[in-house]
This record gives structure tokens, C-alpha cells and sequence, in this order.
């Protein structure tokens, strides 16, 4: 008996923790990118009048 609610209760945890990660990726709108938040982790473009994250050039040095 003790299993099946260990079960059940892992299953439960299991499911919540994907119900929050689809919901992580709010898209904010805007006109412009001014509009977009600013972050040090991402870059934030206005594409089609919603926010997205833009990948960033990787600078190599060489020396």
C-alpha cells in the first residue's frame, strides 16, 4: 500500500515539474525592441511583435 502512494505521489511531482516547464516561455509583445527586457544572459529582438531571444556571436580570441 505504502508503494503505491510512494508511486502516486512521484508520478504527481514528476507531472508538475513539466506543467511548469511549458509554461516558462512567456512571450512578451512589442513594437520595437526597445520594448523587449533587458537581459545579461540573452539578447531580446522584437521579431513579428513578440519578443524572442536571439543567439549572440561567439568572439574567439587568437592569440
Amino acid at each position: 500500500m505504502t508503494k503505491t502512494y510512494k508511486f502516486v505521489y512521484a508520478m504527481i511531482l514528476f507531472l508538475y515539474i513539466f506543467q511548469i516547464a511549458r509554461n516558462v516561455d512567456a512571450n512578451f509583445e512589442c513594437k520595437s525592441t526597445n520594448d523587449c527586457p533587458k537581459s545579461v544572459l540573452r539578447v531580446w529582438r522584437c521579431i513579428n511583435n513578440y519578443c524572442r531571444p536571439v543567439r549572440m556571436k561567439k568572439i574567439h580570441n587568437t592569440m
